[in-house]
């Protein structure tokens, strides 16, 4: 049986089994942060090795280059915006909302979408509301052939001790993968394996905040890896550092090639 365009694009993405995607998309929460003033520069200096660049609809267009090589990353593409990334305006209610279309997001370039769900938001037709737009979203990708990516972001996740944020990732997560999502972003937990086994989708491992080392971030992805996860996505850590391209390389091999983060830093000079 052949595969139809969402499956070709979905296996693309994950080629060997791990994927490793480099988010820029803060902007579109935080606007602009350190190492994404200018986001066509920070998007030209992303080392074409990675299987994918996350980023928002609105800004495919300024970072052609990026997706313009023979060699290119896919473009993944956040079609719902939700209060709760928006942590400098202190929201507390954690309510999305539709931001793009995703026939208009294939028109910009998009490759695969991105859809976020937030539950126990403390409200619960405003959780139904989140379901109800992940959902619609998800459909109308699947229906273009688009796979989705499911994001699972835990309400209050720093205020939460490691078993909260466990068991909130751990229940969030199968609950994006029963609504149709093809892979899952989220946290990394105490017990990150418990949640990718209990997925029938790859499961990647966040970045989240930007850590103190390359080497601490490597150890992460490292982590991640050997706890089942399909990938990482990383933002802060692979964008905030001295030489992007090489610590994304870096990353690659961690991930990718299965090689210790010591290794790597030891081989590559890195801190």
């Amino acid at each position: 049986m052949s595969l139809d365009g969402r499956e070709l694009r979905l296996q693309r993405l994950m080629g060997d089994g791990h994927a490793v995607i480099i988010a820029i998309d803060h902007g579109l929460f935080d606007g602009p942060i350190t190492g994404m003033e200018d986001l066509p520069a920070t998007a030209a200096k992303i080392n074409p090795v990675v299987d994918a660049v996350l980023l928002a609809p609105g800004m495919i267009r300024h970072c052609g280059s990026i997706f313009a090589g023979t060699k290119r990353p896919l473009a993944v593409t956040r079609l719902n915006w939700n209060t709760v990334y928006c942590f400098h305006l202190a929201y507390t209610g954690a309510k999305s909302v539709y931001s793009y279309d995703p026939v208009e997001a294939l028109r910009e370039g998009m490759d695969i979408a991105l859809v976020s769900l937030t539950l126990q938001t403390g409200d619960e037709q405003r959780d139904a509301h989140n379901v109800e737009v992940f959902s619609k979203l998800t459909n109308t990708c699947h229906a273009l052939g688009i796979p989705v990516i499911g994001e699972y972001f835990p309400t209050g996740h720093a205020q939460m001790t490691p078993e909260q944020l466990h068991a909130d990732v751990l229940i969030g997560s199968r609950v994006v993968a029963e609504l149709g999502a093809d892979a899952i972003k989220t946290f990394h937990t105490s017990d990150f394996a418990a949640v990718t086994s209990t997925c029938p989708v790859p499961v990647l491992g966040l970045g989240a905040e930007k850590l103190p080392t390359q080497r601490d971030a490597l150890r992460l992805a490292q982590r991640e890896v050997e706890a089942g996860a399909g990938g990482v996505v990383f933002g802060r850590n692979a964008i905030q550092v001295s030489d992007p391209a090489a610590f994304q390389a870096a990353l690659c091999e961690v991930v990718k090639n299965g090689r210790s983060a010591d290794d790597v830093c030891r081989d590559r000079r890195l801190d």
